[in-house]
């Protein structure tokens, strides 16, 4: 080698990865070249072997070239970019042309005592050779990621601009022509920034994403109604207060996806996490249990007063109007017995230095053990009340109580009823945003810091837009613009309570220690698709407001499949073909409330159909293990199993048939999402009546086979039931297999690769 990437210090700077998709891409690449390296310790050969390795350097070599094709691709369609991309490329070539040549059957040379061949043994050059491959592919990566950012930039810069002009319409026909352009250019937005938010490597950053594009969704169906209102009545002011505060959120909104996607820093970036009570603690417990290691690692004053700030950020739920006697004396208590329990951490830290101990004594110990539990006692208390208290709300929220009595009083145009309802809607405005804070000391995680401070915001936002809608509709009370825009307001505020439920569950996995795992979505760009105008050339998208309507449909199958998961986790037996099928059918439907996100695996209606005829056979899967379950149970039990079988099986089959009938035009494609997905609600509604009743009777069967030496014919009937997986279900566990397959078969299959 001529020269080594060591002294080429544009390659090795600045090249954080990010995103997942760059690390997948580089990981067989990493895994092939190590292979290499290591071989270079035995310069002595088989036959075999060295065909091997040779074999895998001309895999390099040829993957490497039909990776430099397409980053030459890129750098022709970006200007930009032409001549970083050039270099990273010109540098990736000459690697891997030197791996080829160091790898090459003809440099080897048998040896005269053995007869086995020497392969050529440059260790260093073998190594200089992988660093400057590594660094040149990573670097022509990161530049393709660019790529990305670029056509999220360049769609939100569309989206603002006929933004401005929606702002502007003065007439009904001008506002419909740009609102369908507005509504094109959304939907591809929300791919883009969806396909970025799953393929971001930091959980905050991809929690903040989440939080934007949470706004600009319900923001899209709200800036539609408003705008219209407005246009019908021009001179009502609480229409104008009601417009302008959804186009100002939109563009909030836009502005923090730019600066997630390229890293820049707002004034308000320091504001998104305050000092939250969970972290305190956590940060408290790591200082008291340094001092194990270390009796000299900080002062006695700096453990007083990390305490100190812990107690202070208690009177959050202290404070608040809306904490009971007894929990708030529960509280102070437990503040009270963590600082005896520290003084007493004090007292024997100070003995043990002035004994000069090395470590930790045994007081020490016990006053570390006891510091510790009485302030994880706090951190269940106040989870405790801030778990109990939002609980309490959602049930009393629920009702909608408020709203119903707001679109009435708004509908009669009674201002002074809007007035009395809308101080009682500020009043439970109030509740949720304080619940939102005292769920945010608590999340546990700063992903689900972000979330709550979202909830927040949201209900915050969104009460005072309810009722400057009620007020333009007392004015107006025969404008059915009007009505429409308040429901649309209400629908917002309901989806919202929604998305806290899910939070709620969300905060207690975390606390109970269970998190569900997320299968990573890559988004770098396909050759031909590096573009910024992107087009699907046959399945159809759903526009901005039929996404939007299909929001509140897909949040109660995110809910169902959430309940599913729930209850299967309440099995014994985790391996039941029962358990299994109903955890495949709400994965699959988790899938599909994505979905309606513009989010996920199913990108166009094309994929949603046919994740419903997977979903569909899986479930009729599901039907065969019910039967085979129900055979052993007694005539009633056997009789409601097979009756809520009978409708599963009902169900299942209607999906089938609807998901495989063609439909023709934009309508008919709608009705037919629409349909899959309530059919989809309706079998895990199913589903979810069966599994806590057959758990219970598995649970019977199984005690009364252990206690009185039941057959064997039941594990054998469960062995003869187990289905056939289908292969071809979008929510199957592949696994990677980095290590085995060639380098050339890996780079073949992953997206920046592909050459089709």
């Amino acid at each position: 080698m001529a020269s080594s990437p060591c002294g080429n210090s544009n390659f090795d700077s600045g090249l954080e990865i990010k995103t997942r998709s760059v690390e997948q891409t580089l990981i067989p690449l990493v895994s092939q070249i190590t292979t290499l390296i290591n071989h270079k310790d035995k310069p002595k050969k088989s036959e075999r072997t060295l065909a091997a390795i040779h074999r895998v350097g001309q895999a390099v070599s040829v993957a490497v070239g039909r990776f430099v094709a397409v980053g030459e691709a890129i750098a022709a369609e970006n200007q930009e970019l032409k001549d970083e991309m050039g270099q990273a490329c010109f540098e990736a070539r000459r690697a891997g042309d030197a791996i080829a040549q160091l790898t090459d059957v003809g440099s080897a040379l048998p040896s005269q005592s053995d007869g086995r061949v020497t392969v050529f043994s440059d260790r260093t050059g073998m190594v200089k050779a992988a660093r400057l491959l590594l660094s040149s592919v990573t670097k022509v990566l990161v530049l393709a990621d660019r790529i990305v950012i670029k056509q999220i930039i360049t769609s939100r810069n569309k989206v603002l601009v006929t933004l401005d002009h929606l702002e502007r319409v003065s007439t009904f026909q001008e506002f419909v022509q740009i609102f369908s352009q507005f509504g094109n250019e959304m939907v591809e937005f929300a791919h883009l920034t969806g396909d970025r938010q799953n393929d971001l490597k930091d959980e905050k950053k991809k929690a903040r994403m989440a939080a934007a594009r949470a706004v600009l969704e319900k923001c899209t169906m709200m800036l539609l109604t408003a705008s219209k209102t407005c246009l019908r009545h021009p001179d009502c002011e609480s229409a104008r207060i009601n417009k302008d505060a959804v186009f100002h959120r939109m563009r909030c909104a836009l502005e923090q996806v730019i600066e997630i996607v390229t890293e820049a820093r707002s004034c308000g970036e320091n504001k998104i996490l305050p000092a939250s009570i969970y972290n305190g603690i956590k940060d408290f417990k790591s200082s008291v249990e340094c001092l194990r290691e270390n009796l000299h690692s900080l002062s006695p004053q700096n453990v007083d007063s990390q305490l100190e700030a812990l107690v202070e950020r208690t009177e959050d739920f202290t404070d608040s109007a809306y904490t009971s006697h007894e929990q708030r004396q529960a509280i102070l208590s437990l503040c009270q017995l963590a600082r005896q329990d520290t003084q007493q951490l004090m007292h024997a830290w100070v003995e043990a230095q002035s004994v000069h101990a090395k470590e930790a004594t045994e007081d020490m110990e016990v006053a570390i053990l006891k510091t510790c539990q009485s302030v994880s006692d706090l951190r269940r208390e106040l989870h405790k009340v801030a778990v109990g208290r939002a609980s309490d709300l959602l049930k009393v929220h629920g009702e909608q109580l408020p709203l119903r009595a707001l679109k009435a009083a708004g509908a009669e145009g009674n201002l002074e009823a809007v007035a009395e309802y809308s101080r009682t809607l500020t009043e439970q405005k109030e509740q949720l945003v304080e619940t939102c804070r005292l769920l945010c000391h608590v999340s546990g995680t700063e992903p689900l810091e972000i979330t709550c401070i979202h909830a927040e915001e949201t209900f915050h936002v969104i009460g005072p837009q309810i009722i400057s809608a009620a007020q333009t509709l007392a004015l107006h009370p025969s404008s059915k613009i009007a009505k429409e825009n308040l429901e649309v307001f209400c629908e917002a505020w309901e989806s919202q309570l929604c998305d806290m439920a899910l939070l709620l569950r969300e905060i207690n996995d975390v606390f109970e220690g269970r998190r569900g795992d997320k299968r990573p979505y890559l988004s770098l760009p396909r050759p031909g698709k590096h573009s910024a105008n992107l087009k699907t050339a046959k399945a159809v998208k759903l526009d901005a407001e039929e996404q939007t309507s299909m929001a509140k449909l897909g949040l109660e199958l995110r809910l169902l499949s959430s309940d599913v998961d729930t209850e299967v986790e309440k099995w014994e037996e985790q391996e039941h073909d029962i358990v299994r099928q109903s955890q495949s059918l709400a994965s699959m439907a988790y899938n599909m409330y994505l979905f309606t996100r513009g989010e996920g695996l199913l990108k166009t209606t094309l994929d949603l159909f046919h994740q419903a005829e997977v979903l569909s056979e899986e479930g009729l899967q599901l039907c065969s293990s019910l039967r085979t379950f129900s055979t052993q149970l007694v005539d009633e039990e056997k009789s409601v199993v097979m009756t809520e079988m009978e409708k599963l099986v009902a169900l299942c089959q209607q999906l089938q048939m609807g998901a495989k009938t063609p439909v023709q035009g934009k309508t008919a494609t709608f009705q037919k999402v629409d349909s899959s997905i309530q059919t989809t609600r309706g079998i895990l509604t199913v589903v979810l009546s069966l599994l806590p009743f057959c758990n219970k009777l598995n649970k019977k069967y199984k005690s009364e086979r252990s206690s009185l030496g039941s057959p064997h014919d039941w594990r054998e009937r469960q062995d003869a039931s187990t289905p056939v997986k289908e292969e071809g279900a979008l929510n199957s566990k592949n696994t990677n297999g980095f290590g085995v397959k060639s380098l050339e078969q890996h780079m073949a299959g992953l997206n920046l690769l592909e050459s089709k």
